[in-house]
């Protein structure tokens, strides 16, 4: 490893709102000193960039970032994609973090967006033979396109005589945000986060959210950051931000409020309105059950007990399990079951995010008509989406019961 060298080709994909085609590009040879500053300065050097007064900024496929420790640190609150440390760009090596065929993205100028496809040679290279010195920095051995080209080419294997290649039909995923996939971001483990929060375990907790995709269960890692921000504000202060940030852009109901806790936690100030310490689940499961079953249920606000309308009935429950909310009606909060229309927008909601237009219209049709709710879980289940949907469904559910407490005055403590 410690002679390694890599080829890595680069392409100029656009900037300042536009995007170039054909994109011109270099290969660099990048030995196992070089770090990832070194190849930000090759890479604005080979596409003439004399005014360096602007940030640089690497991202992986897996999420992480790699730039300066100041930029790093701010963008410990980013609102989209996973939640990871950024990497020091003047100290992580080239060579230790990326193997042969790994794709990944530079982009020089925050505000202009200059964006760069960048992709790791599956051949190791000599930097004797293709360059005939042994470089201090990564130094471009080949290149294409007119920033500016020694030989003229206009794409990769421009002979000169050939004309140029057909644009393509869209732009590339970067510049539409839609890299990388989502399948290659890991999905958060559910059930790894709630044993954290079940446990109390601030350490399990950010490691189970930290790397994997969390937005569409962002209620229920809100849930553990109380927690995590008792047994250390340090270490989870970043992530309590994260979230807050993600869930006032994602903007779904009971989002904002639990924004406003979690700022709260953060600021160490005391939350508005009574506390009652509800599992938010169990409550989201009466308000949303079958309707067929019971009209409603109440809350025990003493206790944060949820309980179907049943238990007031020794006769369903028998007479030792029996709740008599008459006894004490400032107790109990009532609530009617909700309709099935909430469920319904779920399921829109969910195939409205695919990305894959095929499943997507699959989703939209099966949706439609009677039988709507059926249809989709038998598509969800035969499409192994069922993990996905449960985490998607469960979100919604509990900040929908979150913004019912909310209007009745009630803070989850």
């Amino acid at each position: 490893m410690a002679r390694t060298w890599l080829s890595v080709t680069v392409e100029l994909l656009g900037g300042r709102g536009q995007e170039l085609w054909p994109w011109p590009g270099r290969i660099f040879a990048v030995g196992p000193s070089h770090t990832f500053m070194d190849l930000a300065n090759a890479i604005n050097d080979a596409f003439a960039r004399w005014d360096r007064s602007h940030l640089s900024l690497f991202t992986l496929a897996d999420g992480r970032v790699i730039t300066d420790e100041e930029t790093g640190a701010e963008m410990a609150g980013s609102f989209r994609g996973p939640i990871i440390a950024p990497i020091d760009i003047d100290v992580a090596k080239v060579v230790r973090t990326l193997e042969a065929g790994a794709e990944f993205q530079f982009t020089y100028d925050l505000g202009d967006s200059w964006m760069h496809r960048c992709v790791v040679g599956e051949v190791k290279v000599d930097p004797l033979e293709v360059l005939g010195v042994r470089p201090d920095v990564p130094l471009p051995y080949w290149g294409w396109g007119s920033v500016p080209d020694q030989y003229g080419r206009r794409w990769a294997t421009d002979d000169g005589e050939s004309r140029a290649p057909r644009k393509p039909g869209t732009p590339h995923p970067m510049l539409l945000h839609a890299w990388p996939a989502q399948v290659q971001v890991p999905g958060l483990d559910l059930s790894e986060l709630r044993g954290a929060i079940a446990s109390a375990d601030a350490a399990r907790f950010l490691a189970a959210v930290t790397g994997p995709d969390i937005d569409d269960a962002l209620q229920q890692v809100g849930a553990g950051i109380p927690m995590a921000l008792e047994q250390g504000r340090q270490e989870t202060g970043p992530v309590a931000l994260s979230v807050i940030n993600r869930l006032t852009w994602r903007g779904g109901p009971g989002d904002q409020v639990l924004a406003e806790d979690l700022l709260a936690g953060l600021r160490r100030e005391p939350l508005t309105g009574r506390l009652v310490p509800v599992d938010l689940e169990m409550l989201s499961m009466v308000l949303e059950g079958d309707p067929g079953l019971s009209t409603g249920g109440f809350l025990d606000l003493r206790t944060g007990q949820v309980y179907d309308e049943a238990a007031t009935d020794p006769m369903m429950v028998g007479e030792d399990a029996a709740i008599d909310v008459e006894e004490e009606p400032g107790r109990w909060l009532r609530f009617n079951r909700a309709g099935s229309r909430d469920g319904w927008r779920d399921m829109e909601a969910f195939a409205e995010r695919q990305h894959d237009e095929a499943l997507r219209e699959r989703l939209e049709r099966a949706i439609g008509g009677k039988g709507a709710f059926s249809r989709f879980r038998d598509l969800v289940d035969s499409e192994n989406l069922t993990e996905q949907w449960y985490a998607f469904s469960t979100d919604r559910q509990m900040g929908r019961a979150r913004e019912f407490l909310a209007d009745n005055g009630i803070r989850v403590g």
